[in-house]
């Protein structure tokens, strides 16, 4: 268990009724398994603390394991209670997929993989669609695609790749699509999770809420459009050789990524 927070706003009145449905989950498992929990994530304590059967592998913590590493040069370093364990190389960012390969790490070991040979694998993991999927270059400017869509994921996603791209311009571009974002649930929280980029594009069609109105702390930075085409118009326009344009949606965001490719070429 990695994180847990609110969202699904349309299924779960708030954060509790969640964290509820996790302790259900967490009492169906045996004490013949291992429960591998984020330490950091104090909902995630809270349905432990409700009970469990299961024997728990906490990573995170004071003085428990944990990965840390840097983005720029794609550096792994495992650490344990004495001290560093080992050192691989790999090509994801950001703390979430860092928390992620603590846990692999020691649900591997739960099953016999030692951390050496869990550190060479994380080596050759070659990652998932639409995680800072990079799907194409053109004329010096990298488009990703990414599923990021709540403010926690946008958040971390856009500092992983800060810190990969140093100083260069990071151009988010962010459809509002699942359903806890259409109901605007956590709109008040996108000024901050997009602080570390350098302008951002927001497509406003379909809302139940005013994008304007909501990213208005951005100032100039943000541009919100209603018509797909024009904020792909705006986008070209706006984006220069060494750009990064980071699309965020858990949508095919109407095949945006592919027409940004297309213009920037012509």
């Amino acid at each position: 268990m990695n994180n847990l927070e609110f969202d699904h706003a349309d299924i779960f009145a708030d954060l509790a009724a969640i964290e509820t449905h996790f302790h259900h989950l967490v009492r169906t498992l045996p004490a013949t398994g291992l429960i591998v929990s984020n330490a950091d994530e104090a909902s995630l304590e809270r349905v432990l603390q409700r009970g469990c059967w299961t024997p728990v592998e906490r990573f995170n913590g004071q003085t428990g394991y944990r990965v840390s590493g840097d983005d720029a040069s794609g550096e792994l370093i495992l650490t344990g209670p004495a001290g560093e364990i080992g050192r691989s190389q790999w090509q994801l960012s950001g703390e979430h997929n860092r928390a992620n390969a603590c846990a692999a790490l020691l649900a591997a070991r739960h099953v016999g993989v030692p951390f050496d040979k869990g550190l060479e694998a994380l080596s050759r993991f070659v990652n998932v669609k639409r995680r800072m999927e990079i799907r194409g270059e053109v004329r010096g400017i990298t488009v990703y695609d990414d599923f990021a869509h709540h403010p926690t994921a946008i958040a971390t996603t856009v500092a992983g790749l800060r810190r990969k791209v140093g100083s260069a311009r990071i151009l988010a571009v962010l459809e509002p699509r699942s359903n806890t974002m259409k109901l605007g649930t956590m709109k008040s929280q996108l000024p901050a999770s997009l602080s570390e980029t350098d302008a951002v594009f927001c497509y406003a069609g379909n809302l139940g809420w005013d994008a304007r109105e909501a990213l208005a702390p951005m100032g100039e930075r943000a541009v919100i459009e209603d018509d797909l085409e024009q904020l792909t118009r705006k986008i070209v326009a706006a984006a220069r050789p060494g750009d990064h344009i980071l699309v965020m949606s858990n949508g095919g965001f109407g095949g945006i990524h592919g027409k940004l490719l297309e213009a920037l070429g012509n």
